[in-house]
């Protein structure tokens, strides 16, 4: 026994030193600043268990008693006695089937709000900091992790001081009627003790094994679902059935591992807890037999038995759910505690729209670095600029860096030398550097089919909520999208399904480049927005930006020479520059 202690000391003083207690101590602290929100809730919840731990304890009570007075044949104090055991079971009943509605209502407001408040945590984090998690795995630790932290909030605490109540309240009362009985109580934990070492460990690894196969499947699924078009076109339908085949037969092996581990746990703990009840049974009729005790004496300690065994058994079970919120937690702090965006210039951004919203917003990038995370260089003393009623295009061979230059405008990367500012007018010292405050002056119309589910009127309306019937008709029309709208059955309340399925390429296009118009933001961002258009309908569009009256300054990717002749300025990546080309140049490109 003495043995066994030192080497759990020894265990836990090494895992302190590798850092994992420590870690765990962090974890409980961030878990911490969600349960300081709903401490009226966990009082709630342990009030509830001690009231019913007190009503057990009674009724073992009632039960000894009804169990004397029937062996000493007293009929009189049989039907009362009888009468408060069925008051206590009703009654019992009536406040289970209120707690439980009330528990149930507490559980689902507070997983909504602690999943509500990680949700928008997660979409203010680093944008580029963020893609290095899949969506699937996202997914997982808000969904299923998220509702790991919230059930721990309610329940950890309370069952520590409920589950503790009552096996001290159990404990004094078999001290208070035989102290020989106490005896049974600690019988089991010695091997609790023993088994900790290999358990903690064992418990750590099956957890993050567990969360790291969800995320794994998940990923799995939702890449599946979203890409069913192009599994189906490269006839692949087979190759991702054996994938899910594999995954599952993963995901059976680790459970099947887990069971192995837990079974034997139990048999173990089973053994022991059969063990001890035998034990105590036995105590307890050689106790009877020997006059020390009363039958209904021996019926309370027997139940009290159990109690303490299972108070004990309980609070052993807490180390477990200790370690999966631990995990839960630690995954959920790899995100949230990622570098955030700063929105501290709201403010200012709206003071300057208001200011310079009539003529417009000129934006300049001068001297501009960038390298990815994982050392290519994409931009070295890059430069461009862009005015009002201006279409500004951006040419240059796939992978040379448009798409990046577009996020480094709309903030979603960080420049990490140079400038880049928007200012009112080529004459204003006022000035604003780009942030992600800036991001409510752009619009920004992406590569691909980016509409949401719901109808057109609904997606349009995503971007400005009060937009009346005419405004968004409007758009359409500016986007060349109006007429096929207004052949729909339902015009702008016609259905779009996912990723924009019932509408083609083409028109899934012009109608997110529709939603950018209605937003009426003084830069529109198009990231080879007109790629699925023909070379007519991307020009009309293109034309219609220019020749509309507000004051909008419009930068364009693209791979079409076909229409650079309409644009103000063209600029060519090269060399990790912006290179400003000439008329010549221009001419040349439009030729091919």
């Amino acid at each position: 026994m003495i043995k066994h202690l030192k080497e759990n000391i020894r265990f836990f003083i090494g895992r302190i030193k590798a850092g994992r207690l420590q870690e765990m101590r962090q974890q409980t602290l961030w878990i911490y600043q969600y349960a300081r929100h709903y401490w009226m809730v966990m009082i709630f919840y342990t009030m509830l268990g001690m009231f019913g731990a007190v009503v057990s304890l009674v009724s073992g009570l009632v039960s000894r008693d009804l169990v004397d007075i029937i062996t000493g044949h007293e009929s009189g104090a049989v039907i009362q006695t009888f009468a408060i055991m069925i008051g206590l079971n009703i009654g019992t009943t009536l406040i289970s089937q209120i707690s439980d509605y009330a528990s149930s209502y507490l559980s689902m407001k507070v997983d909504a709000e602690i999943k509500a408040d990680i949700f928008s945590k997660i979409l203010v984090t680093d944008w580029e900091s963020l893609t290095n998690y899949h969506t699937g795995d996202l997914l997982t630790r808000w969904s299923s992790d998220a509702s790991n932290i919230s059930s721990g909030v309610l329940n950890f605490i309370p069952n520590i001081i409920i589950y503790s109540f009552r096996f001290i309240s159990a404990f004094v009362m078999v001290v208070y009627h035989d102290a020989s009985f106490a005896i049974f109580a600690f019988l089991g934990m010695p091997v609790s003790l023993i088994m900790s070492k290999t358990l903690l460990k064992r418990m750590v690894n099956n957890n993050r094994r567990s969360a790291a196969m969800g995320a794994k499947m998940s990923g799995f699924n939702q890449e599946t679902f979203s890409n069913i078009q192009t599994i189906k076109a490269f006839d692949l339908i087979r190759l991702y059935i054996e994938r899910l085949k594999q995954l599952q037969k993963e995901y059976i092996q680790m459970r099947l591992d887990f069971q192995k581990m837990s079974i034997g746990t139990s048999l173990l703990l089973s053994t022991v807890g059969l063990l001890v009840s035998y034990l105590s049974y036995g105590w307890g009729i050689y106790r009877v037999w020997s006059g020390a005790i009363s039958y209904g004496t021996m019926t309370m300690f027997l139940t009290l038995s159990g109690t303490l065994s299972g108070s004990l058994h309980n609070l052993t079970s807490l180390v477990p759910a200790i370690i999966g919120l631990t995990t839960s937690a630690g995954r959920l702090m790899d995100i949230i505690e990622m570098p955030r965006e700063d929105y501290s210039q709201n403010d200012e951004v709206e003071q300057f729209y208001e200011k310079h919203a009539s003529e417009g917003i000129s934006l300049s990038i001068q001297n501009m670095d960038y390298t990815y995370k994982n050392g290519t260089q994409v931009f070295s003393n890059a430069s461009l600029e862009a005015h009002p009623h201006e279409v500004i295009a951006l040419v240059g061979p796939s992978g040379e860096g448009k798409t990046t230059m577009i996020r480094l405008l709309l903030s979603l990367m960080q420049l990490q030398s140079g400038s880049a500012c928007l200012y009112g007018s080529q004459a204003s010292a006022d000035v604003i550097p780009l942030t992600p405050s800036t991001r409510k002056l752009f619009s920004y119309v992406p590569q691909g089919n980016t509409m949401f589910s719901g109808t057109i009127a609904e997606n349009m309306r995503n971007v400005k909520q009060d937009a009346t019937d005419a405004e968004i008709i409007e758009a359409l029309k500016l986007a060349c999208a109006w007429d096929f709208v207004k052949k729909l059955p339902n015009s702008i309340d016609s259905k779009i399904m996912e990723r924009g399925g019932g509408f083609s390429e083409g028109q899934a296009q012009r109608l997110s480049i529709a939603r950018a118009l209605l937003r009426n933001s003084p830069i529109l961002l198009l990231d080879e927005a007109t790629s699925a258009l023909d070379t007519a309908t991307e020009r009309n569009v293109l034309r219609n930006i220019m020749q509309d009256n507000y004051p909008r300054t419009c930068i364009v990717t693209t791979h079409r020479p076909s229409v650079l002749h309409i644009c103000k300025r063209v600029y060519a990546i090269r060399n990790k520059q912006c290179v400003l080309l000439t008329k010549t140049e221009i001419d040349e490109m439009t030729k091919f």
